[in-house]
């Protein structure tokens, strides 16, 4: 709990998947990768209740022998792939109110980003604490920088590709850029349900470093993620 406040980290988990099929539960150092988003939520220091939203009687199984909650079933439209996230955790947050169930703030933790620590969780609650903020978003250092990237016309010619002030600079002489990791989203309930979005004036980024920062969408990213994984088990 956090300031008198229910805590409540919230997984979505769909069954479908295009890029990877069936991602959330394909077997990670010996666990369903769905697993490991739920042993670090139940070992958090601050979260009060660990929920999944899914619509696949598989995923609830799991969840449910690792200690999560599976208190509804989300609704076909929103297990689609042209659903949106955003969606999703309003329709949870909805469900809570209706149900006369607390969730004061919620901590959005993405299956597909297994190698968050329980420390990061808890310190980007604390981080939302102090900053007395609406709420707070992983980040981490962009691996490409972006102003070495841009479109290309259909017949690839690459004048203008890079800015002529970009062109003779080393990478450490450019400002850092910095992306979504996808790893934790935390919100006031209240002010998601209002704005229907995470980011507004009193949002802020909780930096994590790359190499807890894959995101899960490719059999690249799925074999990159097991081999780090591994590694923090046995190293």
């Amino acid at each position: 709990m956090l300031e008198n406040k229910e805590v409540v980290a919230l997984i979505p988990a769909r069954g479908g998947s295009k890029g990877l099929p069936r991602k959330n539960i394909l077997e990670m150092a010996g666990k369903p990768l769905i697993a490991w988003s739920i042993i670090q939520a139940k070992q958090s220091d601050i979260i009060d209740r660990v929920v999944v939203s899914t619509d696949d009687k598989e995923i609830t199984e799991i969840a449910d022998s690792f200690g999560a909650e599976i208190p509804f079933v989300r609704p076909k439209e929103l297990a689609t792939d042209e659903a949106k996230g955003l969606d999703v955790i309003l329709h949870a947050l909805r469900w809570f109110k209706e149900h006369g169930q607390t969730a004061d703030i919620i901590t959005v933790l993405q299956p597909t980003s297994p190698l968050r620590l329980p420390a990061d969780i808890d310190n980007s609650l604390n981080f939302f604490l102090e900053r007395e903020a609406d709420a707070v978003v992983s980040v981490c250092k962009t691996e490409h920088h972006p102003y070495w990237s841009n479109v290309l016309p259909e017949d690839k010619c690459m004048k203008d590709f890079i800015r002529n002030d970009v062109d003779k600079k080393n990478r450490e002489e450019l400002p850092e850029y910095y992306r979504l990791n996808g790893a934790i989203f935390i919100a006031k309930a209240d002010f998601m349900i209002q704005n229907e979005s995470y980011y507004g004036d009193n949002t802020y980024a909780y930096v994590m470093p790359e190499d807890r920062s894959i995101d899960i969408d490719s059999h690249l990213d799925f074999r990159l993620a097991g081999l780090l994984m591994e590694n923090r088990i046995h190293g």
